[in-house]
């Protein structure tokens, strides 16, 4: 399977059209369109962004090997603060709200 191939393959598994999915790593759908194709090429910045914006292991999309999420704490939190950046302030406020209950239920715990 081709990095390509691997680039749609996580398109599928998040269930996110192409031009959702375009939008998050900053390309055009039609670019996109291409990259899955094959027509188009996956550059670095392409497979960096992939891997930030939606916690994928930069190895798997290079190679096919190992596990197509990247489990690192590191990776985690990066994705976290890129959720956080994409709501809008009335979201974030309810997202750091909640973000605020867990910790103080788990120090009442």
């Amino acid at each position: 399977m081709s990095v390509n191939s691997r680039i749609n393959q996580v398109r599928l598994a998040l269930e996110l059209t192409q031009s959702k999915f375009a939008e998050r790593i900053a390309v055009s759908a039609s670019y996109l369109a291409g990259m899955e194709r094959g027509d188009k090429p996956v550059n670095d910045r392409v497979i960096r962004l992939v891997a930030l914006e939606f916690g994928i292991s930069e190895h798997w999309i290079r190679t096919g090997e190992d596990e197509m999420y990247d489990k690192s704490e590191s990776v985690n939190v990066a994705r976290i603060v890129s959720l956080y950046k994409s709501l809008t302030p009335k979201h974030q406020a309810c997202a750091l709200s909640q973000m605020n209950a867990l910790a103080d239920l788990q120090n009442s715990e």
